[in-house]
C-alpha cells in the first residue's frame, strides 16, 4: 500500500481519494493520456510514479504490491509488460501534465496528463 501524507486534501475523505487515485491510475495507465482538473492531475503525477517505481523491481512483492493497489488485471498485465520495460533506465519522470486551460462550468483548470515515451 502506498500512503500519502502530502499533498492536497482535494475537499473528499481520504477513503474517497485513494479510490479516486486509484481509478485515475487506472485509466492513465490503459489509455496513456487522461484529461482531468489540475490538483487532481498533480496528485495522480506523484501516486502512479511510485507505482511505477515500485513495479520497476519486477519481483514477487512488487506484483503484490502493484496488484493490491490496481484491481484491473489487464492494467497489471500492462505495467509489467509495457511500461517497466520502457521505464527500466529512466530514473524518474514517468509522466507530464500539459496545462490546457478552464473548463467552461466552473473555471476549474484542466490538464492533460500523459505518460512519456
Amino acid at each position: 500500500m502506498i500512503k500519502t501524507y502530502n499533498g492536497s486534501k482535494l475537499g473528499i475523505t481520504s477513503s474517497h481519494k485513494r479510490a479516486l487515485l486509484r481509478s485515475l491510475t487506472v485509466e492513465l495507465f490503459l489509455h496513456e493520456r487522461i484529461t482531468t482538473t489540475l490538483p487532481k492531475a498533480k496528485e495522480l503525477v506523484s501516486y502512479s510514479e511510485k507505482l511505477v517505481t515500485r513495479a520497476k523491481k519486477a519481483d514477487l512483492s512488487a506484483i503484490r504490491a502493484v496488484n493490491g493497489e490496481i484491481n484491473n488485471k489487464d492494467v497489471v498485465k500492462k505495467v509489467f509488460d509495457v511500461l517497466v520495460p520502457r521505464y527500466k533506465e529512466r530514473p524518474g519522470g514517468y509522466t507530464q501534465i500539459l496545462k490546457i486551460g478552464t473548463r467552461h462550468g466552473d473555471r476549474a483548470p484542466i490538464a492533460i496528463v500523459k505518460l512519456v515515451d
